[in-house]
């Protein structure tokens, strides 16, 4: 999202009402109204509609002059450049006594991720009573254990970022809920309930899509008596009921109050579950995407520089569904399918599998992309990988997984099996075996060449903050608070961290080192925007290749990553190659290779990366 020249797009605090009202083309309204027919009667309909667009000129209303002026410049292609790579984090991963969460954050980003990374995602950072943050309570406030929306502001001044909109559930404990327990009408239709259990017909459950262990339905006692709800991730995140347009209103203003808070990117988080019908799977649903254009159609009208991203862990044909027809659904999709294939690659040394699914890899425009990101807050979901990957490989990765020290989580399936769901493990930990004897150097290398796969893939590169210093498997919290997720989200203390990060010697410095080095290369590089072109080359199982290729053709690089522990030698044939492409540099280690005869040779080390770009005298 390189395109303002600078971060700030937060809104005023207070509206200015005496200036010209927001003008709504008649297009866009009678779009939004078609799409609230799906939802809803034509009475219910238009009512919502009219409240929608009294929503939109309060927001236009906090606007300011200069980001108004300088979205007159926006270029929706260039929604996100080659400058975008995002870290993703928890508010309190970061700890220093005295000192909110919030600003350790920043002061940490501000020293080690100048002139690298742009872009923050702060995980759900609004006060919470479960899932580390997902299940809200207000969605309204920062939770103050981590800090105050003026530390959010201090971020927002230097990076852009993207907030979670938790919009499927809410926590048990939200405002909403215990009124819907105290019998209050006005919160009765805001989640789905049932009088009795079998009121949900035992044939319909088991058509449900699960993708957790726990009951769909949960009891609970109010005071009307006796309800069971609709709980798709945990007692405790009870389902919203989108049948209900006051539910659709509500989080279309949390949604504006965090673009007026900052927000340059929106994660809707389980977007898939919003819309629940019996008798159905309950994902995919066509309200589900009706309410996702929707969004759209607003954002558009009133923020057009916020993207919007989808959570959506499910199979890669079906994931790729929420783009829309590439300008009505999500800017930026999850690549769920990436971790599972990376891991795979890296567990037999062969890039067949990943080489072949990357080369299938379409966007239906230029206004849409894939988030590559490798690992996250969550494990490595294996849903992505289902149908690319047997069913031998996909138990081959968990019981490497286990062997790495990783924990495997579970899903229910259509038939009532528990079958693995996610692999919850830290990125460094399933690429290295403690006991394996490894040398560090080795045990580098081969973590930084699995980072330079997601770096170098068409989209938006993201990191987890862990993998900047390399963690490993923290087996102490998961065994204190009984949850495998938690085996990669350890809190550590900063000044450790950053004395650690200035050793010479010492692993986090050797990462931070490499890791830094390759963002920075790609930040500075054409080839690599979102829209350039991209080409797989099968030059070995043993070596995963790409060629980029700036959107205007006049870059381009061939990165090269070796992702076994063995030497290898390549040949790039140099057919097709201008006398100009006959000497290549590597932008990493600014080596310079020639071409000899008819083709380029290179040698790679183990788990060796190179970029290679044309050397112009």
């Amino acid at each position: 999202m390189a395109y303002f020249e600078t971060t700030r797009t937060a809104c005023n605090p207070e509206p200015d009402y005496t200036r010209p009202s927001l003008e709504i083309p008649r297009e866009a309204t009678e779009r939004i109204l078609r799409r609230l027919r799906v939802l809803y009667s034509e009475p219910v309909a238009q009512s919502t509609q009219a409240e929608i667009d009294r929503i939109l000129k309060v927001f236009h209303a906090h606007k300011p002059v200069e980001l108004m002026e300088r979205e007159k410049k926006f270029n929706t292609p260039d929604r996100f450049t080659e400058r975008d790579v995002i870290l993703i984090t928890y508010g309190d991963l970061l700890y220093k006594k005295n000192q909110s969460p919030l600003k350790t954050l920043g002061d940490f980003c501000n020293t080690y991720l100048k002139g690298t990374i742009n872009t923050i995602h702060i995980l759900p950072f609004f006060p919470s009573s479960s899932d580390r943050g997902f299940a809200v309570i207000d969605f309204e406030a920062v939770d103050p254990l981590l800090g105050s929306w003026s530390d959010i502001s201090a971020l927002e001044a230097r990076y852009q970022l993207m907030f979670d909109g938790v919009i499927n559930h809410v926590s048990s404990k939200s405002r909403w809920f215990m009124e819907f327990l105290a019998g209050n009408p006005d919160y009765e239709d805001f989640f789905i309930w049932f009088a009795r259990e079998d009121d949900l017909m035992p044939a319909h459950r088991q058509m449900i899509f699960r993708p957790r262990t726990t009951p769909i339905l949960t009891r609970y006692e109010t005071l009307k008596g006796r309800r069971f709800v609709w709980t798709t991730f945990s007692p405790d995140q009870i389902d919203l009921n989108y049948k209900n347009p006051r539910v659709l209103i509500e989080i279309i203003e949390i949604l504006l109050l965090y673009i007026r808070q900052g927000a340059d990117i929106l994660r809707l988080d389980a977007v898939t579950y919003l819309w629940e019908q019996p008798g159905t799977r309950c994902i995919h649903l066509e309200q589900t995407h009706e309410i996702l254009k929707l969004l759209r159609d607003i954002i558009s009208l009133v923020a057009p520089h916020v993207a919007l991203v989808t959570e959506t862990n499910v199979p890669h044909e079906e994931n790729v569904v929420y783009f829309g027809n590439g300008r009505d659904e999500a800017h930026m999709i999850y690549n769920f399918a990436l971790p599972p294939l990376v891991l795979h690659t890296f567990y037999r040394g062969d890039t067949r599998i990943l080489s072949a699914w990357a080369e299938s890899l379409t966007v239906p425009s230029d206004t849409t992309t894939f988030f590559n990101f490798l690992d996250s807050h969550d494990g490595v979901g294996l849903l992505g990988a289902k149908n690319i990957l047997s069913p031998e490989d996909l138990e081959h990765l968990c019981r490497r997984v286990e062997a790495h020290g990783g924990l495997i989580s579970y899903k229910t399936a259509e038939d009532g099996r528990a079958v693995p769901y996610e692999l919850n493990i830290t990125w460094y930990s399933a690429l290295n075996k403690k006991q394996n004897g490894d040398p560090l150097r080795i045990q580098i290398r081969r973590f930084i060449a699995s980072r330079a796969i997601a770096l170098v893939l068409k989209g938006v590169p993201g990191i987890y903050l862990h993998s900047l210093f390399g963690s490993h498997n923290n087996h102490t919290a998961v065994e204190a608070a009984r949850e495998n997720r938690i085996i990669n989200r350890a809190i550590v203390e900063c000044r450790s961290i950053m004395r650690s990060m200035r050793h010479p010697r010492s692993k986090k410095y050797r990462i931070n080192q490499l890791l830094g080095k390759m963002v920075h290369v790609r930040t500075h590089h054409r080839a690599f925007h979102p829209n350039g072109p991209q080409q797989i080359l099968s030059l070995s199982p043993a070596v995963f290749a790409v060629k980029r290729i700036s959107p205007e053709g006049d870059h381009c690089v061939v990165a090269l990553i070796n992702v076994t522990q063995s030497r290898q030698r390549i040949q790039i044939p140099c057919m097709g190659m201008r006398k100009s492409e006959r000497k290549w540099q590597d932008l990493l280690s600014e080596r310079v290779f020639g071409t000899k005869g008819d083709a380029l040779s290179i040698i790679l080390q183990p788990y060796d990366v190179l970029w290679l770009s044309p050397s112009h005298p």
